[in-house]
């Protein structure tokens, strides 16, 4: 009976770390941490994205994090080297 319920749980976790993968961590009023579990480096038509935060690296994160909100309200981490994502932030950056 234990083994099953070991079994559940464990498999429940692997569900729910699977899930997390490419969104953003909810952000507090002042974050000291990376706020991207994992990336999304798929293309994403700049139709379906209300607005992009570029964070650069610092004290809080050893990371360039790029994170897209898309129009339905969802907020997805992007790789910052996927060449689309370039693309995005040299035209945020020559603005």
């Amino acid at each position: 009976m234990t083994g099953k319920a070991v079994a559940a749980v464990l498999t429940l976790l692997l569900i729910s770390a699977v899930g997390t993968k490419g969104e953003a961590v909810p952000r507090s009023a002042i974050e000291l941490r990376c706020q991207c579990v994992g990336t999304h480096s798929k293309f994403i038509h700049p139709k379906f994205i209300q607005n992009v935060n570029l964070t650069p690296s610092g004290p809080h994160c050893r990371n360039v994090e790029v994170i897209a909100t898309l129009r339905d309200g969802r907020e997805v981490c992007l790789e910052p080297t996927a060449p689309w994502v370039k693309l995005i932030i040299k035209a945020i950056l020559d603005k």
